[in-house]
């Protein structure tokens, strides 16, 4: 649903877009570059997926000596930091993307693949991270139509 409401808005944006300049672009995919950034960081950090379920939990840990309770904390605590998930624009798009060795991590999680941990082959469940919600596509057309009666 999500899907055919960016696209009807992309469709309608199109030609409004064309009647700005390259730099008018670009300060609006930035801003809507930010916006979106912060949105997915902040139901990212609340552990929750695109369609608002919540995201499959971790496993139980084997008692651990010394570290009792320490996996029962928020998972991607520090995935969503600005060093991680990066925004980025220009002219003629807006990204928001996990960078570095993080985005291996994301990967694997988002996609519910497989990974080695000390040697082990572990199966992780599909926790979706990045995504667009009904409630995004309202703040873009929200930015994109303060942006236009702006700077026409």
């Amino acid at each position: 649903m999500a899907a055919d409401a960016l696209q009807q808005l992309g469709q309608q944006a199109a030609a409004l877009l064309g009647q700005l300049s390259a730099s008018e672009r670009r300060k609006l995919a930035a801003d809507l570059a930010r916006t979106m950034r912060a949105t997915q960081s902040e139901r990212i950090r609340a552990n929750k997926q695109p369609d608002g379920s919540a995201m499959t939990p971790r496993k139980p840990q084997p008692k651990l000596r010394g570290r009792k309770g320490a996996t029962r904390r928020r998972m991607f605590t520090k995935l969503v930091k600005p060093a991680w998930l990066k925004a980025t624009a220009t002219a003629s798009e807006a990204t928001v993307a996990f960078t570095g060795s993080a985005n291996r991590l994301a990967t694997v999680h988002h996609f519910g693949l497989r990974d080695k941990i000390r040697g082990k082959t572990v199966q992780y469940p599909e926790r979706q991270l990045i995504g667009i919600t009904d409630a995004d596509i309202d703040r873009i057309e929200d930015a994109l139509f303060k942006h236009l009666t702006a700077s026409l």
